[in-house]
């Protein structure tokens, strides 16, 4: 049998908060929708801003993450599998099919205080990053010292 691949990598913005659910054997199962948008000209040579709307389902410890930390707006990177699934209407008795992403792997790109889940009591401090460097200060006169107050010059530069 040939290699066959199917892969999904996608970055959005998710279009509102998800629906969490659990099968009857107990995996919870978060369902939500993930807007992408490129820009195009149209036949009068204007830009515009296409969107296209992707369905998401993550199952067990994904779920688990999207529950707590993704909310509308929160921007995440995807990966992931197309499945399509088909069923029949109960009321017009037509087949109907629904094509969703898998979700395999996701990357949260924004806290939990952007986007309208703002509301979550997390907040990202307002200090840069350097509060974040958790190493002890070196000690007066130490060679790092000497280094960080050392001008450099256009000429020091040798290329």
């Amino acid at each position: 049998m040939a290699k066959s691949v199917n892969k999904v990598i996608l970055l959005g913005n998710v279009g509102k908060d998800p629906e969490i659910r659990s099968t009857p054997g107990g995996t919870k199962v978060a369902s939500f929708s993930l807007a992408t948008s490129e820009r195009q000209k149209d036949a009068s040579g204007n830009w515009i801003d296409r969107t296209e709307w992707h369905s998401l389902v993550a199952f067990a410890k994904l779920a688990d993450i999207v529950e707590s930390y993704v909310k509308k707006g929160s921007k995440l990177f995807i990966e992931g599998r197309l499945n399509t699934r088909n069923w029949d209407d109960k009321d017009t008795k037509k087949k109907v099919y629904r094509t969703e992403i898998i979700v395999s792997d996701l990357s949260l790109l924004s806290g939990r205080d952007e986007g309208s889940g703002g509301a979550s009591g997390y907040n990202r401090p307002a200090s840069s990053a350097a509060s974040f460097d958790q190493r002890p200060p070196a000690a007066a006169g130490a060679p790092d010292d000497y280094v960080q107050q050392a001008e450099i010059s256009d000429d020091d530069i040798p290329f």
